[in-house]
């Protein structure tokens, strides 16, 4: 079931954009890992556990919760994108035996009613997106046990991500009217404060709530042509992108990949990024 409350985030994932990310979910896992690392060395799943993904994509967070958690755990995978549940279930489908079944479920964590009482809800970059973050968080929270955890990961400042910010201010100067995004506003860094995160947390009811900055090297391609296309076609910078001419977009992709050709000779090209790791109790 689809939010009507969070629309224009389904219209937005279920269109070009989580196609092309789908298509390339194996660059995006390779971006993130070291994020994912640190994700699940603090989540420390129990054998047996049942447990939410929130915001799942392509499936490689649930995956490794289902390896994780065992045959007698069980995982609910749910995202917006049916083009990228998809992928996931035919990650799952080539699994070797011994991992948790995985519910794949196109869902908005927002408001939908699961069926299952978790012990634990994490996510990789996916809680950024609600339409309403307090409704959101007090429904994730409704879904879990008594003493059940929460463990998530959210973007900081964007001027701590040299993953967005080195190509972005690269092509800012041939994207004029560029709008500064809204306060609270869906979008990739939503809670880079935690003054802004906080509350919202303990309005929904958790507590023991943990920050903790995170600060990796994220590879973002093995060549500047490879990484100049993850940056453009992916994460805010394609935001910026996506209703300019082709021929803006073909313009600003030769900046980022001279830039980064600049920078990092044949490759690979790895960039500074930083997150919260989000630590909570039911």
């Amino acid at each position: 079931m689809t939010s009507t409350l969070n629309q224009d985030q389904s219209d937005y994932w279920n269109g070009e954009v989580g196609q092309r990310w789908a298509l390339y979910h194996e660059a995006l896992d390779t971006a993130f890992a070291p994020f994912t690392e640190a994700l699940f060395a603090r989540a420390a799943l129990a054998t047996g556990a049942r447990v939410l993904d929130i915001g799942c994509g392509a499936g490689d967070t649930a995956l490794r919760a289902a390896r994780q958690v065992g045959s007698g755990g069980h995982v609910t995978a749910a995202d917006l994108s049916e083009p990228l549940l998809a992928v996931g279930r035919e990650r799952a489908a080539r699994e070797a035996p011994g991992a948790a079944p995985i519910e794949w479920l196109r869902a908005d964590a927002q408001d939908h009613a699961f069926g299952t009482r978790f012990d634990h809800a994490l996510s990789r970059f996916g809680v950024m997106f609600f339409e309403d973050s307090t409704a959101a968080f007090a429904n994730i929270r409704r879904s879990l046990v008594a003493d059940g955890r929460l463990t998530f990961l959210c973007w900081r400042n964007m001027a701590e991500n040299a993953w967005v910010t080195l190509a972005r201010d690269a092509v800012l100067p041939i994207l004029p009217e560029v709008e500064a995004p809204q306060p609270g506003a869906p979008g990739p860094f939503r809670f880079a404060a935690p003054e802004t995160l906080l509350p919202i947390l303990e309005a929904a009811g958790f507590q023991a709530i943990e920050c903790e900055p995170v600060d990796r090297m994220m590879r973002v391609g093995d060549t500047p042509e490879a990484a100049a296309d993850f940056v453009a076609t992916r994460g805010p910078i394609a935001r910026l992108l996506r209703e300019r001419e082709p021929d803006v977009k073909d313009a600003a992709l030769k900046i980022i990949t001279a830039l980064f050709r600049d920078r990092f000779g044949s490759g690979p090209v790895e960039l500074g990024a930083a997150c919260w790791l989000v630590t909570a109790r039911t």
